[in-house]
């Protein structure tokens, strides 16, 4: 079993190869040093789809090698993951928690999702999608999300920063058992800034975001 996952994560190796070599990278060209500057991986507007069934069958290429059901996109889950992925930056901090203390269980109610909520995976990164991934699947914690044998549905979006920066979240959810019930945090309760848009706002326009990638460990 440990052999076939080497060569599932090698073949997420490869493929993140092929993605470096897509129209989408810009063509690099030599700083003053001489050497060349780092390309960007840069996802269009219209490569959000693209981009999220990459993923998913990613990590359903993974889960099979483990004997674990495969899993499905989710547009609830994608919606709580997009709405997070930007509140982090907007933060400036991989966290499981809003700006304003939610956690990840209060952004499921919040898009209505009425399964529960098995896990949440985050980054902060320059690294694409599959090298993400790949970086997940090294720690114990997010593998274990990534694997769970109750997932059902799956989330995952970004947001990109001008600089360059993602921050990734993958959410994985079981629609067929109940909510789980929030608890009140008071240690990540914090007032919301004044420019931070609502769930609804960011999940709607989302789409219209330039993403680029590239490296940091995963979270």
């Amino acid at each position: 079993m440990l052999k076939m996952m080497r060569r599932v994560l090698l073949l997420l190796a490869m493929a993140v190869s092929v993605a470096a070599c897509a129209p989408t990278s810009d063509t690099s060209t030599q700083g003053s040093d001489g050497r060349p500057l780092p390309k960007l991986y840069k996802i269009r507007n219209g490569d959000t789809a693209k981009l999220q069934f990459r993923m998913l069958d990613s990590v359903n290429a993974l889960r099979s090698a483990q004997g674990a059901q495969p899993v499905e996109l989710n547009p609830q889950l994608n919606a709580a993951a997009a709405t997070h992925s930007r509140d982090m930056s907007l933060q400036n901090r991989p966290w499981h928690f809003g700006s304003d203390g939610s956690s990840p269980i209060d952004r499921l109610a919040r898009v209505g999702y009425t399964g529960t909520l098995v896990g949440e995976n985050i980054s902060e990164s320059y690294e694409t999608e599959l090298e993400t991934l790949a970086a997940w699947m090294e720690q114990p914690d997010t593998r274990r999300t990534i694997l769970s044998r109750d997932a059902r549905h799956l989330g995952f979006a970004w947001f990109q920063e001008p600089n360059g920066k993602i921050w990734w979240t993958m959410v994985m959810g079981n629609p067929d058992n109940s909510p789980l019930i929030p608890t009140a945090n008071p240690s990540a309760t914090r007032l919301v800034p004044e420019d931070v848009d609502s769930p609804a706002d960011i999940a709607a326009d989302d789409e219209e975001d330039i993403v680029v990638v590239t490296t940091t460990p995963a979270t």
